[in-house]
């Protein structure tokens, strides 16, 4: 094979276990790295649909280029080096675009600063950002393919372990505002010297306007000024101190109060968080939005108010036994140790303090000085108990208390530490990733009810990004979430909404539309089943109502006239939606009364149809497309005579998620996304282009045998052919677990291995039978998710995702995650 010329798709893969889009608009890059060979799944990626490969040179073996020969219809393309191909490629479409792009490098809080300014800037801005913390050779090229001409921002971010890496990620990123967030001991090993990591990280900003970053790191000062001075005479330097050096923005805090003055004049502002990481990363934040474009400081102010910590990062939840759990489960150097101790100092609710650390990685230190240095920080930190976790701090347990505990691996700590002993105390826990250290912490969390639903909030964006793609940058997008979100959560899932900016909400009730606006929600919200008595709600807060009858038009006629009488003021009166029966035959104006519809919308012009829609019966299903193309057809001719009576032509939508897939040539001027936001493809087309969005777990309380002949469970339907581990999980109907699932129907997923319900479901509590499958009382087990779909559940009791989904009780705690933030 040689190289062909080839105009690379948008949408590429490198993990075969990841899809996004339809398979035949995908290219797979096989990358070899030092635990894995992509090209190992090149048969798999086929299977699935995929027809486009880059191939290395160097790993096509005699045998796997006589195993290409099996995939016919493929193209591949034969190159030296994948990666280099996917930089090159991702540096090309960087050139495309014209927008501010935000390139953040150091050796802590990258990814913090890039969460915390997208959540900062998202009302002026449409952001493009790196997902998760991919700021690695193959990370930065994905984050910088998923720029459109959609967004008006990029912000990426960039992290090196050796010299010698960064010019490839700035070709890439091209940024022209650089925040260089501070120095530390990570990676230290892949440098000669410090001056020489600075050195090498400072290569992104070489061709930046303005570069953010604090003189208080005299070293970083230093070289910022020696080197990019010389390369680029014409940058900004956006400088700040909290300690009176000289700089452009002078900053001091005192409590949670922070003054910042600068040139566009001194904002005193109250911080959501105190601790000095926080802070830093915070101004940072400031300076940066400050050099973008200028804010009042009320406006920084109400953005401040709204921030969210970021998962994994110095995280507070509540622990066992009245204790308090300060989660660094993320990364482990001496520098982050050093602002997670002062961070711990800091809480005053429980004095007794413990820390829980891992071996430290990648320091680039002589193993005795690091530990010595580390004990030293433990020691000054006032802790009561120490314990290490890895195969090497034990080697240098001499330097740390005599109280201090050791163990060789996560695993030997969690089945050997006595966790009740832990009591009353604020607990840290520091962990490099490798370490697994999250699953400490959910050991030591307090959990109230053993049964979460955990909704993926990268797997909900997921979702959203493949549907807009298949719309298009020219098409509207409404989102349902009506019934607590599809059972998700209806507040969490719409602040998500808003945040990447979608054009419509939709609810069922106003109490649920009344709901999202407590919780901050701005977005144009349309409520579908309002009534006369919720009418003064809508008006309110300002909720959209959905008009299906003319007695309903009538209706919100005379509330209205009844308001104006007794209120002199102007009223703001929400905009409503026209109904059109298709074909549904549920609510909706008929074709044949949209003229008297007509005259009387002319009648009152104060009514303002914001737009019209209808509801296609079987979207879903192939054989009614001919039913859907009359809906189509008659929900057009019945917008242009709206269009005609009115003079003007409301936004028309017509498809749901399975119409989107199926029939794109009805998008209009929006879309309606309900089931497909949540990962259920109805259309059943291109299942693997979506993500599971929910994962409904909870544990076993007690394990037991019991004999064959014996009964489980009400009624005694549970009859055992054979001597069976039985296991009761703390779920039942009342949690959402349908009751048809019961008497071996369903199965749940313990340890990886498929169970069998065994007998009826209880109100509280569901049993399994566990013989063949490894487990312990208090292991978690997963109801339905990625590992089983809730679309297989659904189709063993002969129902559909829908009525599961919405069925998991309110009861049922919804813990939202994003994937290694």
């Amino acid at each position: 094979m040689t190289p062909t010329q080839h105009s690379i798709r948008p949408v590429w893969l490198t993990d075969s276990r990841q899809r996004a889009g339809a398979a035949d608009e995908a290219v797979f890059f096989a990358i070899r790295g030092s635990h894995h060979d992509g090209h190992d799944y090149i048969h798999d990626l086929y299977q699935t649909g995929v027809r486009q490969f880059v191939v290395e040179r160097g790993a096509l073996t005699p045998d796997r280029q006589a195993e290409l020969i099996n995939y016919p219809d493929a193209e591949f393309i034969e190159v030296d080096s994948s990666l280099h191909l996917l930089q090159k490629l991702a540096a090309e479409h960087r050139r495309q675009f014209r927008i501010p792009v935000i390139g953040i490098t150091g050796s802590n809080g990258k990814t913090i600063v890039k969460e915390w300014l997208a959540q900062l800037l998202v009302d002026e801005y449409v952001i493009a950002r790196s997902p998760k913390s991919y700021n690695s050779q193959l990370g930065v090229p994905l984050s910088v393919h998923e720029l459109s001409e959609r967004h008006t921002l990029g912000i990426f971010e960039a992290g090196i372990s050796q010299s010698h890496e960064m010019a490839a990620l700035e070709a890439i990123i091209r940024p022209t505002l650089g925040i260089f967030t501070n120095i530390g001991t990570a990676h230290d090993e892949g440098f000669r010297t410090r001056k020489q990591k600075i050195a090498e990280k400072l290569r992104l900003f070489i061709h930046a306007s303005s570069l953010v970053y604090c003189v208080d790191y005299s070293d970083v000062d230093e070289e910022i000024r020696l080197l990019l001075k010389a390369v680029n005479p014409d940058m900004r330097f956006m400088t700040w101190s909290l300690t009176g050096k000289d700089a452009l923005y002078q900053a001091t805090l005192t409590g949670d109060r922070l003054l910042l003055t600068g040139p566009a004049g001194s904002y005193e502002l109250r911080m959501p968080f105190t601790d000095p990481a926080s802070v830093e990363n915070l101004i940072h934040c400031l300076v940066a939005m400050l050099t973008l474009r200028r804010f009042d400081a009320e406006t920084l102010q109400g953005r401040l108010n709204r921030l969210r910590p970021v998962s994994m990062r110095l995280e507070q939840k509540e622990g066992i036994n009245n204790c308090e759990l300060v989660d660094d489960s993320y990364n482990n150097d001496v520098a982050g140790l050093t602002l997670a101790l002062r961070f711990l100092n800091q809480q005053s609710t429980r004095s007794r303090r413990v820390v829980i650390l891992s071996d430290v990685l990648q320091s680039g230190q002589p193993e005795e000085e690091l530990y010595e240095q580390v004990a030293g920080l433990i020691r000054s930190g006032d802790v009561a108990l120490f314990v290490g976790i890895g195969p090497v701090m034990g080697r240098y347990a001499r330097f740390f208390a005599d109280n201090s505990l050791f163990y060789e691996t996560t695993e030997e700590f969690l089945t050997q530490f006595r966790v009740g002993d832990l009591r009353d105390s604020t607990v840290l826990v520091k962990g490099a990733r490798p370490f697994s250290f999250e699953r400490i912490v959910n050991r030591l969390q307090r959990k109230v009810h053993g049964t979460v639903l955990e909704i993926n909030l990268d797997a909900l964006t997921h979702n959203l990004n493949y549907y807009r793609e298949k719309v298009g940058a020219d098409t509207q997008i409404m989102v349902m979430v009506k019934a607590f979100a599809y059972g998700s959560g209806s507040a969490e899932v719409a602040q998500l909404l808003q945040f990447h900016r979608v054009d419509y909400l939709a609810v069922a009730y106003a109490d649920e539309g009344v709901s999202l606006r407590q919780n901050g929600i701005t977005l144009p919200i349309m409520v579908m089943n309002p009534a006369p008595e919720t009418f003064a709600t809508l008006l309110e807060y300002q909720l959209e109502p959905e008009m299906y009858s003319l007695r309903m038009l009538q209706e919100w006629t005379r509330f209205l006239n009844d308001i104006h009488s007794v209120t002199p003021a102007p009223l703001s009166v929400p905009s409503i939606h026209l109904k059109i029966d298709t074909g549904m035959h549920r609510l909706g104006f008929l074709e044949s009364e949209l003229p008297g519809v007509i005259d009387y919308l002319r009648e009152h012009p104060e009514l303002r149809v914001a737009t019209v829609f209808s509801h296609l019966v079987g979207a879903d299903e192939s054989h009614f497309n001919a039913f859907s193309q009359q809906q189509y057809e008659t929900f057009r001719r019945c917008t242009d005579a709206l269009e005609a009576g009115l003079g003007y032509m409301p936004v028309r939508h017509l498809l749901n998620s399975a119409g989107i897939v199926r029939f794109p040539d009805y998008k209009l001027d929006m879309v309606r996304l309900g089931i497909g936001l949540y990962g259920v493809e109805a259309s059943h087309l291109d299942t693997a282009a979506l993500r599971p969005v929910g994962r409904l777990k909870t544990v076993i309380s007690q394990i037991k045998t019991v004999p064959a002949g014996e009964s489980v469970g009400y009624s005694r339907r549970g009859v055992l052919d054979h001597e069976a581990r039985i296991a009761t999980l703390a779920i039942g109907y009342a949690d959402g677990l349908d009751r048809r699932l019961g008497n071996g129907v369903g199965q749940i997923v313990v340890n990886d291995t498929l169970c069998p319900i065994v007998g009826n479901v209880c109100m509280d509590m569901v049993m399994i039978d566990i013989t063949h499958a490894p487990a312990s009382e208090g292991d978690e087990v997963i109801v339905f998710g990625p590992e089983l779909p809730i679309s297989e559940l659904a189709r063993q009791i002969d129902t559909i995702p829908y009525e599961l989904l919405t069925g998991v009780s309110e009861r049922v705690k919804r813990v939202f995650v994003k994937e290694g933030n």
